[in-house]
């Protein structure tokens, strides 16, 4: 997972993303990792389950409501908190976290819930630094293991289906929309219900937030990566990909360059050569820096420089590794969390291209 997370939280290449990810060395006690602790969730009708949830690699049922819940990747911990449900285990952030090895409203989130990292009522933390860590889940004893959002392979799949019943990803891995995301994990704990108004809620904040910078309507995008120090060209992120799903979702539309060159792709990217940069047409490229120095590096390089968007000053580099996180693995908590910060960026860009 060390070599997936960061890719698809990032960029395509493993880069820094991938280096501060591998370089983390998480640990549990024992003891911790075997905490008692139940999810805390409100009941469910008994005639909800069971319920059967299906997956790229199948079908899975879940006989009665969690009560010990258990998440990989990113995302399903988010989902779980903002339905009410505090798992007993969730892995440990090591990219765009916090000293609590976690996200500013993963924490608001628990401490809404009373169970803030730290607390009684916390959940445990565990290491995903070397992929799944099928030993340390096996010692929460869960009930169900969500990982609708997820980059699982049939294998992996499979082993944890030895331990619990695994909600998932249902396609692409880490191609799950955060509304998909939010129905299935509903669906496994039992709140459809609350799924649905969650969804909606999100969906009206989005909305609200967006209806303050009008510029950003109709305007054409490109999200993509750029690593002027490596030579390797650009990444562009393909419409699978919840980065430009999040932008398209806001009202603003996908080059048609893009589109064209990623139809029929089930890849969340296309590599592009930078000597064809200036080909990347658009009125705003988007892309993830790790400083402010490799945006100036962006701007002087003589192939990237000519990128249509670029060169009218329309380049939106977002260098804070939580904001990237926020919606690139976007959730119903993060997306909120993420608008105030990241649509003045988008609109700045919007206010160049249009000038």
């Amino acid at each position: 997972m060390a070599s997936l997370h960061p890719r698809r939280a990032v960029l395509k290449s493993a880069g820094a993303a991938t280096a501060a990810l591998a370089a983390v060395a998480l640990s549990l006690s024992a003891c911790s990792t075997g905490s008692t602790v139940s999810s805390t969730a409100t009941p469910a009708s008994a005639g909800q389950f069971p319920v059967t949830i299906k997956n790229v690699f199948g079908e899975t049922t879940i006989k009665s409501q969690p009560q010990r819940v258990v998440t990989v990747s990113w995302v399903n911990d988010d989902v779980a908190l903002a339905l009410g449900v505090v798992p007993v285990g969730v892995p440990k952030n090591a990219w765009g976290n916090n000293d609590k090895g976690s996200t500013p409203w993963k924490d608001a989130a628990l401490e809404k819930l009373g169970a803030g990292f730290g607390t009684p009522k916390a959940p445990v933390q565990y290491s995903e630094a070397d992929g799944i860590n099928f030993t340390e889940i096996a010692k929460f004893a869960p009930d169900v293991i969500l990982a609708a959002y997820s980059g699982l392979n049939e294998a992996d799949y499979k082993k944890l289906s030895e331990i619990a019943p695994v909600v998932a990803q249902p396609e692409l891995a880490y191609g799950t929309p955060w509304q998909d995301a939010t129905t299935i994990i509903g669906k496994a704990l039992g709140k459809e219900t609350e799924a649905a108004k969650l969804v909606s809620d999100t969906e009206a904040t989005i909305k609200d937030k967006v209806a303050a910078f009008p510029q950003l309507a109709g305007k054409t995008f490109i999200y993509g990566n750029l690593e002027p120090a490596k030579g390797d060209g650009v990444n562009v992120y393909t419409a699978n990909d919840n980065r430009p799903r999040f932008l398209s979702e806001i009202g603003m539309k996908l080059a048609p360059v893009v589109e064209n060159a990623s139809k029929g792709s089930k890849e969340f990217f296309v590599p592009w050569s930078a000597e064809k940069a200036n080909e990347l047409s658009s009125d705003v490229f988007v892309t993830w820096v790790p400083d402010s120095k490799t945006t100036d590096q962006i701007k002087a390089d003589p192939l990237l420089g000519q990128i249509p968007a670029i060169k009218k000053g329309a380049l939106v580099a977002d260098s804070d590794n939580t904001l990237t996180l926020a919606i690139s693995a976007s959730s119903p908590l993060s997306l909120p969390w993420a608008l105030d910060k990241f649509l003045p960026q988008l609109a700045k860009g919007a206010d160049a291209a249009a000038n």
